[in-house]
């Protein structure tokens, strides 16, 4: 399945590159490929993947199915625990 980033997305790493975290289009497709946690409710129809950024934080990739694909919507850092355990 093939992933395509939305241009809210591909600003996204600019963004917070800005903050001082530096993420690559690969961590995001890994962690929609082999998420840890996947949330289909919150922002229905919408799913959110996470998956392990680092000891204290998860990374959350707001994306959809769609022909196919899967499109990335946004994604944002959160710290462990507070959306799933």
């Amino acid at each position: 399945m093939g992933v395509v980033f939305t241009e809210h997305a591909l600003r996204k790493f600019a963004d917070l590159k800005e903050l001082g975290l530096i993420l690559a289009k690969k961590q995001i497709t890994k962690i929609l490929l082999n998420p840890e946690h996947i949330d289909r409710t919150t922002d229905y129809p919408e799913i959110i993947s996470s998956g392990k950024l680092d000891k204290n934080h998860v990374l959350r990739v707001v994306h959809r199915k769609e022909r196919g694909k899967m499109i990335v919507i946004t994604f944002y850092p959160a710290k462990a625990g507070r959306y799933y355990y």
